[in-house]
């Protein structure tokens, strides 16, 4: 790996840090917090792409389990890695990479709408993973923890839509994602 992905990882795992530091946004009915640590993980997929945003990802967890304060609130530790929100955590990776993966195929023709859209995607991926450790961890019906999400949504969407924004606007002024041209070069 080259000096200048490996600064690029450090870079977006450092936003999605500082994201963080935004104000905790509790969410009562459901015992969990809303935070824009979740505009990180999709723009290291949308701007990185899927190898860099997912490695970027798992910079942050491993700066977590260590005990740094990186997440929503001040928070870190082994503890934020299994507890009720954990499984949001984990997903992280997988967020960044699915958002990598639709920006980089739609990479010729991308569109506000098709930006929006894989950040939108990757954002609600994280629900899969997240929702189910929550359900698991806090003893919830699967159906209660499933339609949790719903709370997310407006939030998401929100923030997917300045996500696409971002993205184009890199992709445009100091393009990161290099896509195989047709003859198979780059």
């Amino acid at each position: 790996m080259r000096a200048k992905d490996l600064a690029l990882i450090a870079l977006f795992a450092a936003l999605t840090c500082v994201l963080g530091l935004s104000p905790v946004i509790p969410l009562p009915f459901i015992g969990i917090t809303f935070s824009l640590q979740t505009l990180g993980v999709i723009l290291a997929g949308g701007i990185l792409g899927t190898k860099r945003g997912a490695i970027a990802m798992v910079l942050v967890i491993v700066l977590v389990a260590i005990g740094l304060p990186v997440l929503t609130g001040g928070q870190g530790g082994l503890g934020k890695l299994i507890g009720p929100t954990a499984g949001f955590i984990w997903s992280w990776p997988a967020g960044a990479w699915i958002t990598g993966a639709l920006v980089q195929r739609w990479w010729r023709g991308l569109t506000p709408a098709r930006a929006i859209a894989a950040a939108l995607l990757g954002s609600v991926s994280l629900y899969v993973v997240g929702h189910t450790w929550l359900a698991v961890m806090l003893g919830l019906p699967a159906s209660t923890a499933w339609w949790s999400w719903v709370a997310y949504l407006p939030g998401d969407i929100v923030k997917s839509c300045a996500a696409g924004v971002a993205i184009l606007a890199v992709k445009k002024a100091y393009p990161l994602i290099t896509v195989p041209s047709v003859s198979g070069r780059r």
